[in-house]
């Protein structure tokens, strides 16, 4: 062989010898990208995530083209029930034995929390875009962990201060028993104070609760100008009913604000009993073009609008895909860090980007209710009072308690 054919056949060896080196062994593990999604499928927040929710997930797996790089992405879901317990057995025996690579949404707070210990033990990513609680973006934050559509920060940062200024200087809160309402009340509750209100008190109510006039009658008797509901979904919507039965709303002296009022609320309530309420959302479906071509398609599938959830949950799944494609691995730190380097720009959020803390950042939106008079067609439902930006929404890093931000 003569020596020059040699010397380059060696160097081609050479060369896909390294490459073969730098390349992972298994880009794809286990030849799938397999997505779980914990959900509330039967309790109080069964109507804002939910069959919804599966509904967003699948929309954007086949936006993607159902694969990436050439292996078939796959999604499971499960019930947690609204239990914490429930939802970290179910984290560990996807992540240990369905080899799940990413467990996404996790309606509510407390079953949030549960599963951040098992990601980060496990280094399987987790996604937020159900739950509230700030904490996920604090204490509870990790390296593989990110916090999507909006948190209790965000909400009381922006329907807090505007209830103040437009004159609601004194609260009372109605907060649910569990972590997110406690959060919520505590966030909103520091914005109130910093904006020259007062909080005359407040009252714990259970998850799920039957029966709120005991709880309205404490309210009333506050003399509170405001009553800041720091709950949500079926305890939102039952509240709302109650006050407005009672003749709370009625008389003049106190009124409603929904710290956490999803679209959903709003249609079950109807406008007569929703109408002039304040609230705070990253998302609304005739937001523009975008949002109305996206959420029309979602209609086809669900015959609901989507909720801020719902569709933060389109763009967290397809946001992780691009991730994966970008990283050419679905390994968990690679792809994690293509989350943080790859801006947000879709239907949900422009020039959205998460943070070292986990918390990604976009733009919220302050609407008002419709009257039944303004409304102009089925889920016409929100004017829009003002625009939030991301920076000006969130938390920012310097407050943040999270270890993994430089201070």
């Amino acid at each position: 062989m003569p020596r020059k054919m040699l010397a380059a056949m060696i160097a081609l060896g050479f060369a896909a010898g390294a490459q073969a080196q730098s390349r992972p062994a298994e880009a794809i593990s286990n030849d799938v990208v397999k997505i779980g999604l914990l959900l509330d499928m039967s309790s109080l927040y069964a109507d804002i995530t939910g069959t919804g929710s599966v509904a967003a997930a699948q929309l954007a797996i086949e936006d993607f083209g159902g694969k990436v790089l050439g292996k078939p992405v796959e999604l499971i879901h499960a019930d947690h029930q609204n239990k914490a317990d429930i939802a970290a057995s179910k984290a560990r025996e996807w992540y240990d034995r369905d080899k799940v690579d990413a467990i996404l949404d996790v309606a509510a707070s407390g079953p949030a929390l549960a599963v951040v210990p098992i990601a980060k033990e496990k280094n399987r990513i987790a996604v937020f875009s159900g739950p509230g609680s700030a904490r996920l973006t604090n204490d509870a934050c990790t390296a593989v962990t990110a916090h999507y559509a909006y948190d209790t920060y965000a909400l009381a940062n922006s329907t807090a201060r505007a209830v103040v200024k437009n004159g609601g200087d004194s609260w009372f809160f109605l907060t649910a028993d569990y972590t997110f309402g406690t959060t919520l009340e505590k966030d909103a509750s520091d914005v109130i104070r910093a904006n020259g209100g007062k909080v005359l008190g407040s009252v714990r109510h259970p998850l799920n609760a039957s029966d709120f006039s005991s709880f309205l009658v404490q309210a009333q008797g506050s003399g509170a100008k405001v009553i800041g509901l720091a709950n949500a979904g079926g305890d939102t919507i039952s509240a709302i009913k109650a006050a407005r039965e009672f003749g709370l709303t009625t008389s003049g002296k106190q009124s409603l604000a929904g710290l956490l009022v999803y679209i959903n609320d709003v249609h079950t309530l109807g406008l007569d009993a929703a109408q002039g309420m304040l609230l705070t959302t990253g998302f609304y479906w005739d937001h523009d073009d975008e949002s109305r071509k996206w959420s029309r398609r979602f209609f086809e599938k669900t015959k609901k609008m989507p909720n801020m959830s719902q569709a933060g949950l389109y763009s967290s799944v397809m946001h992780y895909l691009k991730a994966v494609k970008a990283a050419g691995t679905d390994e968990t730190g690679a792809v994690m860090q293509k989350m943080r380097e790859m801006p947000v720009n879709d239907m949900f959020a422009k020039n959205g980007r998460i943070r070292e803390d986990g918390r990604m950042v976009h733009d919220m939106y302050l609407y008002q209710v419709k009257k039944p008079s303004e409304s102009k067609a089925p889920w016409d439902y929100y004017k829009l009072v003002a625009t939030i930006p991301g920076e000006q929404a969130f938390q920012p890093l310097s407050a943040s308690a999270c270890p993994l931000v430089k201070k």
